[in-house]
């Protein structure tokens, strides 16, 4: 079989972080001679088998955010703060120091391994599960600016995204418009997971469990409404107007543009990761690299990193 110069890049990372992931695990002492890949995303995730141990490597993360990942710090902490407490999610690694850890120049955290079985959650679960969420989150102090997840990453992709082939003209255009939204964001704010779309909620033996809590910021609770909202894995009006004080479309415009600007952002950055290996291509961050001008037209789900 013929192998693309694109098959490369994608093996060349996944396998770096393999080894990345085994690496951490060994200098712990856990043996992981059977790890595997699950998912090779922004970020690639490896099961350490027979280690009940999860390891996301962040491979196309830095190319928009700057590392040490705030992003996985955080991760790990509001995490292991909700799991403490009893909530419905997959908790970071008992086995492990979670981390975040750093080998080769790759960060990477851990996480409890669990069984997810192939059931994808109705409209219905996921209006019953985030506001279950919400509420834990709720005893959680406040961490950071409101909404600094998204807005942090657009405003660097304004910044640099001329090396993902963006028209100077359409970035200045979205510095202009991330100006004209940000005072229409305001609301009360506590944390929130900041990607809460339906593929981060995954069924499990033990009931629902999220998952990917990597874009958790405070905010409005509008926000993790505009991403489910605007998923493409159900019908997300229908999950909005299964909770009793759903808003209309039209209540939720602002951050509805953000989500969709905040996704777009990330489909093109991560196309163009996936074109230039970052891992062997440290400039690539900071050059254009041609390919796709322009923010794409994206409306599903910016999520599953």
């Amino acid at each position: 079989m013929r192998r693309t110069g694109s098959f490369h890049l994608q093996a060349s990372r996944a396998a770096r972080a393999l080894l990345a992931a085994r690496a951490v695990a060994a200098a712990h002492g856990v043996r992981a001679d059977e790890a595997r890949v699950l998912q090779d995303g922004v970020n690639v995730v490896v099961h350490l088998a027979p280690a009940p141990v999860v390891a996301r490597v962040a491979t196309l993360t830095p190319l928009l955010r700057p590392t040490p990942l705030r992003s996985f710090a955080r991760e790990v902490a509001v995490a292991g703060a909700l799991a403490a407490a009893g909530a419905p999610v997959v908790p970071p690694s008992d086995v492990l120091p979670p981390g975040p850890h750093r080998y080769a120049g790759l960060e990477l955290s851990l996480w409890r391994y669990v069984e997810v079985l192939p059931v994808a959650p109705s409209p219905a679960d996921v209006a019953a599960a985030l506001p279950q969420l919400h509420g834990y989150l709720a005893a959680l102090p406040v961490d950071g600016a409101p909404l600094d997840t998204p807005l942090d990453d657009l405003a660097r992709f304004a910044s640099l995204g001329r090396a993902w082939g963006a028209p100077p003209a359409q970035l200045e255009g979205l510095r202009d418009r991330l100006a004209e939204l940000r005072p229409r964001l305001g609301g009360e704010v506590q944390p929130l997971h900041g990607d809460a779309h339906p593929g981060n909620l995954l069924a499990t033996p033990d009931g629902w469990r999220w998952t990917d809590l990597e874009d958790t910021c405070a905010g409005p609770r509008a926000w993790d409404l505009a991403c489910l909202r605007n998923t493409s894995r159900l019908d997300g009006r229908a999950a909005l107007d299964a909770l009793p004080d759903a808003p209309t479309d039209a209540e939720l415009a602002p951050w509805l543009e953000l989500r969709r600007l905040h996704a777009a952002a990330w489909t093109l950055v991560a196309a163009t990761g996936r074109r230039v290996d970052p891992l062997q291509d440290p400039a690539a961050s900071s050059r254009v690299v041609g390919g796709r001008g322009g923010l794409p037209q994206a409306s599903g789900s910016a999520g599953s990193r």
